[in-house]
């Protein structure tokens, strides 16, 4: 088969170690996914380097995780070392030729390589809660805020953008607990914390933009080879939950955005997630769900997808089922779990009668595995023991001066390494804050008028009550004291401010009755004397 219908893996051996045939995959069929699954030390590293390898000059683009810093040598020629030369000549390898590949390094923190950044609302809310570890009334909360964005328009772009909706939505609380449902402070306040553990771990550098756009990592070269994206993951993979969940975003973006191709006969672009199983541990059923779905149906986007993990337990059945394409490294068989793991591998295999797969699979070398490629029609092919063909490129990690020289002719050197920060909600909120907070000043300051006249106008009528009432003239004909006695009672050293305030004192009511008792009496009086007078004439 020629370079642009299949990639060489190896070749497989008899039992009696006489070599039997060349191994290869095919092509078209590297969009039905795979497996490369080995212990530590038994070669999984330089499998992917030389399936990566396979996949440039075939002019497939390639994406990976570097885990360890030793796949970064891809980009440097190789060296004809001994023990390659020695397996190139013992599997009929050729000529065997060094190549350097060209790769385009990238870097979450953007140390060792371009930056890539997505956006909050390019994540999602389901991956978003998975990063977070959010449980279920967590998650219930940022659908909610993502709700909210929508329906005001709310940009969110970066951590800071989500954290300032969560505290606008806990001041709204009541009022959107009524329109989304429950809306719980104290959830709020769970996330506020996660989101600042993501940003002591680095997030903060991925969430913003430039976003990462998908055309970037799908280039080729002038001369039709693809490009080899390599992404620095050693620093990574100290937060294993945002490397799963970038991974996982990644492949999201690409089922999302990608058109339709069917079956091509190579793939648009091949994706190697290496330690696979952190994208699995303690995921809920919905994340798996999402992953099933996506690999199930980005075969027809033209995406392969290979799985390298040290445990095919790792990966989920319903996963499992979807990978065609396997490479078996050895696996040990010291405890239970291992036997199973063993056994698990050796059953996924069309068996081979020349040897019992079990067994083979304790007894493989380093850079030795059992490989079953599809063929055609898309019939697995039947497992062989097979010597794997050494890299063309550098074995080991490139200099950091090899590095840094290769990143800076990078053909997205400056498109993604200065950070933008342009107008999000967390811009927008402040404003709306502001805003809000000037018009309760103008309403606190037209409260405190309005309040200062009504105690201005109460000041008033309080004064008019409270004024003296001074008698007047008819006052003096019931009793009250003329004029000229209180000019004389004041020569006397009386006190007319002590009479005023007996007049102010005294209503009209006690008057009329004091006046009316007045004029009784003096009636009375007359009376009396009339009779005692008349007596007194009868008597004489």
């Amino acid at each position: 088969m020629s370079d642009n219908e299949a990639i060489y893996i190896g070749t497989s051996r008899k039992p009696d170690d006489s070599i039997q045939q060349k191994e290869h995959l095919q092509l078209r069929y590297a969009n039905r996914h795979g497996l490369v699954t080995g212990a530590t030390g038994t070669g999984k590293t330089v499998t992917l380097q030389i399936l990566a390898e396979g996949f440039s000059n075939a002019g497939v683009p390639v994406f990976c995780a570097d885990v360890k810093g030793d796949l970064s040598g891809i980009a440097a020629m190789g060296e004809a070392k001994d023990f390659l030369v020695k397996r190139a000549k013992t599997i009929g390898l050729d000529p065997y030729e060094m190549q350097e590949f060209p790769v385009i390094f990238w870097d979450l923190f953007g140390e060792q390589g371009h930056p890539i950044r997505t956006t909050i609302s390019e994540m999602g809310p389901l991956l978003l809660s998975r990063l977070m570890d959010c449980t279920d009334a967590q998650e219930g909360v940022i659908n909610i805020a993502f709700r909210i964005a929508d329906e005001e328009g709310l940009l969110l772009l970066d951590l800071k953008d989500l954290r300032s909706l969560l505290s606008n939505m806990s001041e709204r609380a009541r009022d959107l607990s009524h329109r989304y449902g429950s809306v719980n402070r104290q959830s709020i306040g769970a996330i506020q914390r996660k989101l600042l553990v993501l940003e002591q771990q680095g997030a903060e550098m991925f969430f913003g933009e430039p976003a990462l756009r998908i055309a970037d990592i799908m280039r080729t070269t002038p001369d039709g080879r693809g490009a080899i994206n390599v992404l620095a993951a050693d620093k990574l993979m100290m937060n294993p939950r945002l490397y799963a969940t970038f991974l996982l975003w990644l492949l999201s973006e690409l089922f999302e955005e990608l058109p339709e191709v069917g079956d091509p006969d190579k793939p648009r672009l091949v994706f190697f997630f290496d330690e696979a199983h952190l994208l699995f541990d303690e995921a809920p059923k919905i994340l798996l769900d999402r992953v099933e779905q996506v690999v199930r149906l980005i075969r027809s986007k033209g995406v392969g997808v290979f799985f390298v993990t040290q445990n095919p337990l790792d990966v989920p059945d319903t996963v499992l089922s979807q990978l065609g394409n396997r490479i078996q490294h050895a696996l040990r068989a010291y405890t239970p779990r291992e036997q199973r793991a063993v056994k698990t591998a050796a059953d996924t295999f069309r068996p081979n009668p020349d040897f019992d797969a079990f067994e083979t699979i304790t007894r493989l070398g380093v850079g030795e595995a059992l490989v079953s490629t599809l063929e055609t029609k898309g019939v697995p092919g039947i497992v062989q023991r097979t010597l794997i063909r050494p890299p063309s490129s550098r074995l080991g990690p490139l200099e950091d001066h090899e590095r840094a020289e290769i990143v800076k002719l990078s053909p997205v050197m400056g498109q993604y390494d200065e950070a933008v920060d342009r107008d999000s909600a967390y811009e927008m909120l402040a404003r709306r804050a502001e805003e809000d907070a000037r018009r309760e000043e103008e309403a606190r300051r037209r409260e405190e008028e309005e309040e200062r006249r009504e105690r201005e106008e109460e000041a008033r009528e309080r004064n008019a009550r409270s004024q003296w009432r001074l008698p007047d003239d008819d006052d003096y004909e019931h009793g009250y004291p003329s004029r000229r006695s209180r000019r004389s009672s004041s020569r006397k050293g009386s006190s007319p401010r002590r009479r005023r305030t007996s007049y102010k004192r005294q209503t009209v009511t006690e008057a009329a009755l004091k006046s009316l008792a007045r004029s009784v009496s003096t009636q009375l009086g007359r009376a009396i004397a009339r009779g005692i007078l008349g007596s007194i004439k009868r008597g004489r």
